[in-house]
């Protein structure tokens, strides 16, 4: 009683009968737009030119803006319709509109591309050729609602809707951007985009039709459309298999993407260096090399590879290889850094840099003496036996027992080297000593006489 009930309440919801049209007005609907001559053709040739203008300027608005003008759905519907009611002269006349329809379009993409001066290909001209299992889907699901809508009393937004969402339009202007600029890999991945889409467009309508219970001609023969129906479903499981591919190769370069970030997140972390971008380069058969590029105190690259080629397995990326640019500025920053990323770059660069500055300060500071030419005027006031005077530091190297194979750390002494004119005894070099080490400001200064036949020498 319960599921009776549930039956009912649904099927109230879902049941057609009320709002359909009959067979002859859908029918009527669909052929009309089946029809390319005169203004059909200059509407579609301008649709055409004003998509290719968005993709040339990356809009997506110009783009909507053409798929909403374009009548391209007509002759794929036809088609649809005419494979469910078993009229093979609609057929016909469906496939050769729409084979005109897709030529005058290439031509009309591939002059624009000729003459255009913006050559380079924008995300949205990329998007159309690497079509996948969804793009079968979006196909199939607009199909079904554009022929209850052609078959409904209140069409609404339907078919502008479905006109959009299954973008017949940026195909064509693809294809003819690949021939305009020679590039196969547009032409082909476009041209397969296009068909997918009419492909199920048609069968959904077919499947609509056939749904609908749309009654077929009277002069149809029954074995020709059996015929007719298997190269239908022959033609869409072979349109069907390569998206399924590419589908797998996309799923698997997502995964690589993802264990890539995983990668860095938590592998590369360093005191005085950061990454600043991430570039890879996927292969389906292996061979993906992932570069970092880093900013900040450079290391060293071998050891550096090394350390991280070993952990690469850790995130299922044992057959890939890896590539570190580095840098001391933000010169090899990639192009798709944010600014963000651009200034934090620079403070890890300037820091970096501050540390090896006041590190040099603290050397220079450790090994600079004042000069002996500035310290001689005031020496010869104080100590008017003194000469000469010379000061360095020296590095003494002690022995362990007397062995030289072992030696023993380094002692550095400051040493004032002397040559005097007359006497000059322990006491006066003891004086000079104490004096050197309060005007050097140091710990200790060794004096130590010379012959003045040594300095003259």
């Amino acid at each position: 009683m319960l599921w009776d009930n549930i039956k009912n309440s649904l099927g109230g919801y879902f049941s057609m009968s009320e709002y359909l049209v009959t067979q002859q007005e859908a029918e009527a609907s669909i052929r009309e737009g089946v029809s390319f001559r005169g203004t059909n053709i200059i509407i579609l040739v301008l649709a055409i030119f004003i998509a290719s203008l968005g993709l040339n300027t990356n809009s997506t608005a110009v783009i909507i803006g053409a798929m909403l003008i374009s009548p391209l759905m007509g002759p794929i519907c036809g088609a649809g319709l005419a494979v469910g009611i078993q009229d093979f002269d609609l057929l016909r006349r469906s496939g050769r509109n729409l084979a005109a329809a897709a030529g005058f379009s290439v031509i009309a993409s591939t002059i624009y591309f000729l003459i255009s001066p913006v050559t380079e290909g924008h995300s949205e001209l990329l998007a159309r050729t690497s079509p996948t299992i969804y793009d079968v889907l979006i196909g199939f699901f607009g199909g079904g609602a554009g022929i209850v809508a052609a078959g409904s009393r209140s069409k609404g937004n339907v078919i502008p809707g479905v006109a959009i969402a299954t973008a017949l339009m940026p195909p064509l202007c693809t294809v003819g951007y690949g021939v305009a600029t020679w590039q196969p890999q547009y032409f082909i991945g476009a041209l397969y985009l296009f068909l997918i889409n009419s492909v199920f467009i048609a069968v959904a309508t077919f499947i609509g039709v056939k749904l609908m219970h749309y009654k077929p001609v009277q002069t149809s023969n029954p074995e020709r459309a059996r015929r007719v129906q298997k190269w239908i479903y022959s033609l869409a499981i072979i349109t069907l298999l390569p998206s399924i591919y590419l589908t797998y190769n996309m799923l698997r370069e997502s995964r690589f993407e993802i264990n890539v970030d995983n990668f860095v997140e938590h592998e590369c972390h360093w005191p005085d260096t950061r990454v600043v971008n991430v570039s890879t380069d996927w292969h389906s058969r292996g061979g993906s090399v992932i570069t970092l590029t880093l900013v900040g105190r450079t290391m060293p690259r071998d050891s550096l590879v090394t350390a991280l080629g070993s952990r690469l397995g850790y995130y299922n990326l044992a057959n890939s290889s890896l590539s570190i640019l580095q840098g001391d500025g933000p010169a090899e920053i990639g192009q798709n850094t944010s600014a963000k990323d651009v200034y934090e770059a620079s403070q890890s660069i300037i820091a970096a840099k501050q540390k090896d500055i006041d590190s040099l300060r603290q050397v220079i500071s450790y090994n600079t003496l004042v000069s002996a030419p500035e310290l001689m005027p005031e020496v010869r006031v104080v100590f008017p036996a003194v000469r000469d005077l010379a000061i360095t530091k020296a590095i003494f190297a002690k022995s362990d027992g007397g062995s030289t194979d072992s030696p023993s750390p380094t002692d550095t002494v400051n040493v004032a080297l002397i040559s005097v004119k007359g006497r000059f005894g322990r006491e006066e070099r003891g004086r000079l000593s104490k004096y050197l080490e309060a005007r050097l400001r140091v710990r200790r200064v060794d004096v130590v006489e010379v012959p003045a036949s040594d300095v003259s020498r």
